[in-house]
């Protein structure tokens, strides 16, 4: 069991979740004024997502990025920055003829390099790294090895602690092999993503075999989605990781309640408690996952 939990907080994700509840930030300003309210509920990390101000379609644009991380760090919060790579990867093809017909509508794949400006720029504390292809829902995710071979290594010239996201088992190898190849420091970090189809399902068992296949030393958190979100946090930290909750994943505080990020990070600071266990603040995060202090 874990007894000291970090909780993240992922704030707006990039689903089709805007139009679903009135609570999903999507101007960085909402992103930012969020990430500011779950901070003060208990969460130590936010991870980042940018949406389209307008339509609040998915974005990469780097300026929504500096607007978002700008207005929290104008806040004072002490929170840690979590940004998304992870954009850039989706393709969409026609089942029938998708050589003849190529990329549809909806379709947005960029080289691993192209998927990290607003890391560059920014200088987070940590970014995601997708460790691999997924048919994720009916679209394909694209994150080849050489992708990701190129994209850990930048990360790792910038000083930016990658935060490994796995969706499957052959990721979380994969992974590894990135570690046995020099291009992951120590403590790796990894975030073990359940339920999304069609990936790892929310099973119990799943999740300890992946925690089983966990490199020695890795610091790891899970969630699922939907309804799955509460239980996942007990899940996660009975079996010794830290737990992510947040709009992201879960629109709801309990059947038929629209929850907010705040409120989510809440309900996770209890059950974290009811377990026994105590909440880290973002200096024991920082320490814990090899961050620099704050500055």
């Amino acid at each position: 069991m874990n007894n000291e939990v970090i909780i993240t907080c992922a704030l707006t994700g990039a689903g089709d979740t805007v139009g679903r509840s009135p609570h999903v930030p999507v101007t960085p300003e909402q992103i930012a004024a969020s990430a500011v309210e779950a901070a003060a509920a208990g969460a130590a990390v936010v991870h980042i997502h940018v949406r389209d101000p307008e339509t609040g379609a998915p974005s990469r644009d780097p300026k929504l990025y500096a607007e978002t991380v700008a207005r929290i760090k104008d806040t004072g919060t002490d929170v840690i920055i979590n940004l998304t790579a992870g954009m850039g990867g989706d393709l969409v093809l026609d089942a029938d003829q998708p050589l003849e017909k190529g990329a549809l509508p909806g379709t947005d794949l960029v080289g691993g390099l192209e998927r990290l400006p607003h890391v560059e720029d920014l200088l987070p504390d940590i970014c995601t790294l997708d460790c691999g292809s997924l048919n994720f829902g009916d679209n394909l995710y694209i994150s080849t090895p050489e992708m990701l071979r190129k994209g850990a290594k930048r990360i790792q010239e910038l000083g930016v602690r990658p935060e490994l996201e796995i969706f499957d088992t052959g990721q979380l190898w994969f992974a590894k092999q990135l570690h046995a190849e020099g291009l992951l420091d120590d403590p790796t970090v990894f975030q073990l993503c359940m339920g999304i189809p069609w990936g790892a399902p929310a099973d119990p068992g799943v999740l300890q075999s992946m925690v089983n296949m966990l490199p020695e030393g890795a610091q790891w958190a899970s969630f699922a989605l939907g309804r799955m979100q509460m239980p996942w946090v007990a899940q996660s930290i009975l079996l010794g990781g830290n737990v992510r909750v947040g709009l992201e994943d879960n629109l709801y505080l309990s059947k038929g309640v629209k929850a907010t990020n705040g409120q989510l990070v809440e309900r996770a600071v209890q059950v974290t408690e009811l377990l026994g266990a105590s909440v880290a603040t973002p200096d024991q995060a920082r320490a814990r996952l090899g961050l620099k202090p704050r500055g």
